[in-house]
């Protein structure tokens, strides 16, 4: 039976998409840690994950097309979950069908959020390294270091952020 089918496509998806909420909780700590070799390993392992969840995503498509035509819809309409659980009459059926759906739609929802904080997370990393950079630029590495006075090429120096006029 198609709608089988589809329902365990349907949990077959939110497992791989949960896998990815694991692996994006994990990704948080390595990025506040600073952890680049496991930011990156986790990078990797994510995109096999999505690898999957777009087979999954096929067999889902094709899994629908062949419930419409079981219900005697000649088109292959891309209908989303909810136009299809009207499809389903069966009271279980409709109720594992709904089930299975609230729970992927809730997972994909966590999922959102923990992406944008991770975003932001990386945001604000590349920002402090920007800023660091500029203000290596703002001292060059001869004032560094320590020159006697006589050695100094007066008049050469550039002034410091504070003594400029804008």
């Amino acid at each position: 039976m198609a709608l089988e089918r589809l329902i365990s496509i349907l949990e077959n998806l939110d497992v791989e998409h949960q896998k990815l909420i694991e692996s994006g909780e994990l990704k948080k700590h390595a990025i506040i840690a600073n952890e680049m070799e496991q930011i990156i390993s986790l990078l990797n392992k994510e995109s096999k994950i999505v690898k999957r969840i777009e087979e999954l995503e096929e067999e889902r498509s094709t899994s629908a097309n062949l419930f419409l035509k079981e219900k005697g819809i000649k088109s292959n309409l891309a209908l989303n979950l909810k136009e299809l659980s009207r499809l389903v009459f069966e009271p279980e059926d409709k109720a594992r069908f709904q089930k299975v759906q609230l729970h992927l739609n809730e997972t994909l929802n966590k999922l959102k959020v923990l992406n944008d904080i991770n975003q932001q997370l990386i945001q604000q990393a590349i920002s402090y390294v920007d800023f660091s950079i500029e203000l290596l630029k703002i001292y060059p590495e001869q004032e560094a270091f320590y020159q006697h006075p006589s050695d100094k090429t007066h008049g050469l120096s550039r002034p410091g952020v504070f003594d400029t006029r804008a």
